[in-house]
């Protein structure tokens, strides 16, 4: 027996536990969770810091929304509605036939499979979104760490698995794993497998998405896989907004050195304020110094796809960049009329790296256009005055189907961390369009629903146990009651 099946054979064993644990038991857990990571912030923020060349300014606050997810996770399964309970009850009377009685709950899927990213070295790896979700719904997590961050990962992997003997869970309720990519197809793969969580790139993402498809029982992959983010700017907005939405644009799209899901590479101006924008978006970039990047091979690949892209003649450079000192991430901008751009996909992959699109379009009609070849994204941002708006509502519409959030103020940098948060889009932004790895609604992804047909009240979950003893909001003969 291999390690790995070690790792799913613990896995499957706690879940055996886990998947009917007092609701409490596991909020305490996850309240232990924070706490054990908490503790361990004054060696854990340098270490992320050194292995990832994020300052530690932004790691002390990552890990505040490391620590604010798995506390609101906490307080999600304390209160307990999550789990759908909906009531059917019996009506022996009812004519032609009677009515059984069906009860409906969600429950956890089982053992699944996390995949740290590079990026966000706590917020979305070993104790991130992805693995808390799941945790809260009572699913075993097995962890493939990123080779990115090893050290941070491991002293993460302490702390979650102090919590789980402190919380008195089995000892298979969180296990690391490290390797490289044949591991990770091994971990997705295998038979007690029930689902995989993946944030990187589209090859990795795809690559995980076609083998958990080719397996002879085929999971679901949850997997973020990158989105350029389009802003949709408006001629009437610009008259007025012109110099702070180019500093909002170019701010947005050099944070953190362009290395977040949500920089906006990707920005559609009128030809109108073409010259105008262009100059205020250069006088805020070349204030921008440049950065390091995760690691060599992000940097690598950041300028390879610069390379490749000035071969194409339709691309007009107002900033190029060259590599210079090893990770140093530089900005770089082009721009592309509208119906250049209409003709080369190229132009709407992602470039993970503080490098953006100016594409120029002619009229309103155009801009539909642009929008029908927009791939599945994120977000999509649209700065337009309130008439702007309300003239264009069709054009919403068709916007709105092509992300998983749609912006009219501000930036796509900065995710919020709360109960009605999308952070998921339509293919090829993620593998899964109704599903979402920030939030509350992410442990859905790692539940499914379950109905009980005339099951013995004593039998039955305490959800849907007709006293409601967990005191949780349900659905009882079409009535919300708690």
């Amino acid at each position: 027996m291999s390690q790995i099946d070690v790792n799913f054979q613990d896995a499957q064993q706690a879940f055996l536990i886990l998947k009917s644990i007092k609701k409490n038991k596991m909020a305490d857990f996850l309240e232990e969770m924070a706490k054990q990571i908490d503790g361990i912030r004054d060696d854990l923020i340098p270490t992320a810091a050194r292995e990832s060349h994020l300052p530690e300014g932004r790691i002390t606050g990552e890990l505040g929304r490391t620590l604010g997810q798995i506390r609101l996770f906490s307080q999600l399964v304390a209160e307990g509605s999550w789990v759908e309970a909906t009531i059917d009850r019996a009506d022996p009377e009812r004519k032609p036939a009677p009515k059984p009685d069906i009860r409906r709950m969600l429950k956890p899927l089982g053992p699944v499979v996390v995949f740290g990213a590079s990026n966000f070295p706590l917020a979305f790896s070993t104790a991130g979104g992805d693995t808390v979700s799941a945790l809260a719904a009572g699913c075993p997590v097995i962890y493939k760490a990123h080779p990115a961050h090893p050290e941070t990962s491991r002293m993460v992997t302490e702390a979650i698995k102090n919590a789980v003997r402190i919380s008195g869970l089995p000892k298979g309720t969180f296990q690391q794993v490290e390797g490289g990519i044949d591991t990770g197809q091994q971990l997705a793969v295998h038979p007690l497998a029930k689902a995989v969580a993946f944030t990187g790139s589209f090859r990795g993402g795809k690559a995980l998405f076609d083998a958990c498809n080719a397996r002879e029982n085929p999971i679901p992959v949850f997997a973020e896989m990158g989105s350029v983010n389009p802003i949709v700017a408006f001629e009437g907005y610009l008259s007025n907004e012109l110099e702070s939405a180019a500093s909002a644009f170019s701010g947005s799209l050099t944070l953190g050195v362009g290395q977040f899901c949500t920089n906006p590479g990707l920005i559609f101006i009128p030809k109108s304020k073409e010259e105008a924008f262009s100059e205020a978006v250069l006088s805020h970039l070349k204030e921008v110094s440049g950065a390091a990047m995760l690691h060599e091979g992000i940097c690598h690949s950041y300028y390879q796809a610069l390379e490749t892209l000035s071969q194409s003649k339709e691309l007009t450079w107002l900033l190029s960049s060259k590599p210079s000192e090893l990770l140093t991430g530089n900005a770089a901008l082009a721009k592309v009329k509208a119906k250049d751009w209409l003709e080369n996909e190229a132009f709407q992959d992602e470039v993970f790296g503080p490098f953006g699109i100016m594409v120029i379009y002619e009229d309103e009609a155009q801009l539909k256009e642009l929008a029908e070849k927009l791939k599945g994204q994120l977000t999509c941002t649209v700065w337009a005055e309130v008439d702007e708006l309300e003239n264009n509502r069709p054009f919403l519409s068709l916007l709105e189907e092509k992300c998983g959030r749609v912006l009219f103020k501000g930036v796509p940098t900065g995710v919020e961390v709360g109960h009605a948060m999308q952070h998921g889009g339509p293919y090829p932004s993620t593998t899964d369009s109704r599903s979402t790895s920030v939030g509350t609604h992410a442990i859905n992804r790692f539940a499914r629903p379950v109905a009980y047909q005339d099951m013995p009240e004593q039998l039955l979950p305490e959800a849907l146990k007709d006293e409601n003893p967990l005191g949780i909001l349900r659905k009882v003969d079409e009535k919300w009651e708690a």
